[in-house]
């Protein structure tokens, strides 16, 4: 089995590239217009985004997260909105149990032109398949906000299981309260759920 480390994973339209500071320009102009309610550091200018970038350097030479930056592929339709090679949008991995084989998959984020289309299920898509084909995970977790209804729906339509609420997990930007969705995918479930993502990507056609 591989180790669980940054890689390029490449899809049919999009690529996920470990992210660099070369990058950091195309993440400020794909955060511009992002909706960072829910989101613990928002990036809406190039000062929040050095930030968002260290702390992300931090955690990476910790081996806690693998920060990649969504990429759009050439010749894919969904370049033809923002160029092959645009950054549309930045994911991680987790809250690394290498001991347990476990993972989360989370800090997903989107420009707007990318949102609803294949660029959300087919990113899912190669970060499950290599943490449980790769790396040989039994368990990849994802969490949300329990006010972020969208992300829950969208993160059940993946094929994740409800696993509970984590009642005041974290302290929100504004001072409140944050009850936590808890989901997660096993080993023994990714088979189906593999099949359900490769099926979405496989089917999106843009409108």
């Amino acid at each position: 089995m591989k180790e669980l480390a940054p890689c390029v994973l490449a899809g049919r339209y999009v690529e996920l590239e470990p992210l660099a500071w070369e990058h950091l320009d195309q993440v400020v102009q794909a955060g511009r217009e992002v909706d960072w309610r829910w989101m613990a550091a928002p990036i809406t200018n190039r000062k929040e985004a050095e930030s968002w970038f260290a702390a992300s350097q931090r955690a990476w030479e910790k081996r806690e997260e693998f920060v990649f930056v969504v990429k759009l592929r050439p010749g894919s339709p969904l370049a033809a909105n923002g160029g092959a090679g645009s950054i549309v949008g930045s994911t991680r991995y987790m809250d690394i149990q290498a001991s347990h084989k476990g993972v989360e998959v989370g800090g997903t984020w989107y420009s707007v032109g990318a949102q609803g289309t294949a660029v959300n299920p087919e990113c899912k898509f190669l970060l499950l398949s290599h943490a449980f084909e790769d790396w040989g995970a039994i368990r990849v977790q994802i969490k949300t906000d329990n006010n972020n209804l969208r992300s829950q729906r969208a993160i059940v339509k993946l094929g994740a299981r409800f696993e509970g609420k984590l009642r005041n997990h974290r302290i929100r930007r504004d001072g409140t309260f944050r009850d936590t969705m808890m989901y997660s995918i096993t080993k023994d479930e990714w088979p189906e759920v593999r099949t359900s993502l490769a099926a979405r990507v496989e089917s999106w056609r843009p409108a």
